[in-house]
């Protein structure tokens, strides 16, 4: 008797969890990860991720953070229509910098997942 209770609820949950609402903003990069080469330190460079709203509600992103002050992003204040298109412009000042850097950057919205870009670069030092 125990099985099939359980077995019942288990469905139940299934059924639940099929029917949940899968509508909303969907924020939909062009590419994740933006490789810069070589540059040397001292250079400023920039680089502009293209993103889309593939769901079936406005996306409005509320914060772009960064791990570290050298990197700044610019991202779109207003809501971005479903099947529009926006862009997040990402600088990187590699004043102090040597070597391989990575730098993630999240982006907050309100669709349903966070999401996270990323540069990566090697700095020169002469």
């Amino acid at each position: 008797m125990k099985k099939i209770i359980l077995a019942l609820f288990l469905g139940l949950i299934g059924i639940v969890a099929s029917a949940q609402d899968t509508t909303g903003p969907v924020l939909t990069f062009e590419e994740k990860t933006y490789e810069f080469g070589d540059i040397h330190q001292g250079d400023v460079v920039e680089h502009t991720f293209k993103f889309s709203n593939t769901g079936d509600a406005p996306l409005v992103i509320t914060n772009v953070t960064t791990t570290c002050g050298c990197t700044a992003p610019n991202w779109p204040k207003e809501p971005i229509q479903p099947g529009d298109n926006g862009e997040i412009l990402v600088k990187f000042n590699s004043r102090g910098k040597r070597g391989v850097q990575n730098k993630p950057i999240t982006v907050y919205s309100n669709a349903k997942t966070t999401s996270k870009i990323s540069i990566t670069t090697n700095v020169l030092v002469e």
